[in-house]
């Protein structure tokens, strides 16, 4: 592989630049749905407390909250409880630290702080939550003048908006119902367990997650939902390729960090097992390496052939 392309590819996983699988259309709901909610927003508060002189009509975090509801609604910092109570946790976090160091530099910095810390230990992590904490000391007399009555208006009239535009928006795309405990998904053929070598449990999740030590912005239902439709995506294919093909990709199937990809670059055009296959790694374990085995030992280690596919690796339909 190019020095270049390596160079790449290493740069896009330190920035953490990932592939985005999602369709055209559910990126256009997206952005619909960030349109309808922010006008929805603005005009409750509207209706609610006016416009006149000195009210505060909506906040700015609202528009980060908005992005994760509509752009993200199935996601774990999306959810209601996180929302309402990252928000409202944080804006009392922000007019406490306000009300007790007014005007000092690092007011602003402790509310943030405290706020995280408080979302974290009550299980409401929500992003623009931070946003609000932040809001509350540096806006201003015009806020630092509300005192407490800030997380009413306009902090809970913004949220309660936001949320029903959510649950109302979403709830007309079936693929998007929210909250996420609504969402109704296509339902596939389960596999019997005993049909399989193991079978992981949702205690199994629960304490790998626990090992891991840090916030993963899915719930543990999602999760096991998606290695569920994995597992039975596997299943479709469990023998190893027949035969060996100079210029194919292979998986070895593996999951994490034992993921590998290889492409064919030199075997002879014979089947016999005990022929040498040149290969090189191209992404996974051992990316950028290259290698020197037996076909069988190939074949062995190899799970299905793959393609490229718009910069993903996916099983390949053809005869292998």
């Amino acid at each position: 592989m190019p020095r270049h392309s390596i160079l790449l590819q290493e740069c896009r996983a330190l920035l953490g630049l990932e592939r985005n699988t999602t369709s055209h259309a559910e990126k256009l709901v997206s952005g619909l749905g960030g349109l309808v909610g922010i006008i929805s927003v603005y005009a409750i508060s509207v209706l609610v407390c006016g416009t006149g002189p000195g009210v505060i009509v909506m906040t700015a975090s609202m528009a980060a909250s908005a992005v994760l509801l509509f752009g993200v609604p199935h996601g774990a910092l999306s959810q209601p409880w996180p929302v309402l109570g990252g928000h409202l946790i944080s804006a009392f976090c922000g007019v406490t630290c306000q009300q007790l160091w007014p005007d000092q530099f690092w007011t602003g910095a402790l509310a943030v702080g405290t706020a995280i810390t408080a979302m974290h230990y009550l299980r409401c992590i929500h992003p623009p939550g931070g946003a609000t904490a932040l809001a509350a000391v540096i806006s201003g007399p015009e806020v630092h003048s509300l005192g407490y009555f800030y997380l009413l208006t306009p902090i809970l009239l913004n949220v309660l908006a936001i949320l029903t535009s959510a649950v109302i928006f979403n709830s007309l795309f079936p693929w998007r119902r929210y909250p996420a405990h609504l969402a109704r998904r296509r339902k596939t053929k389960s596999v019997k367990p005993a049909e399989r070598q193991f079978e992981l449990t949702q205690e199994d999740f629960a304490a790998a997650m626990e090992e891991l030590d840090s916030y993963v912005d899915i719930t543990a239902e999602s999760l096991t939902e998606l290695l569920e439709l994995a597992k039975q995506h596997a299943e479709k294919n469990i023998t190893h390729p027949e035969h060996i093909i100079a210029g194919k990709f292979y998986s070895n199937g593996k999951l994490g960090n034992l993921w590998s990809i290889r492409q064919v670059v030199d075997a002879s055009s014979g089947d016999d097992r005990k022929d040498q296959v040149i290969y090189k790694v191209l992404a996974g374990d051992g990316a950028y390496e290259t290698g020197i085995c037996s076909r069988d030992e190939f074949r062995q280690w190899a799970r299905f052939e793959v393609t490229p596919v718009k910069g993903r690796w996916i099983k390949s339909t053809g005869e292998n």
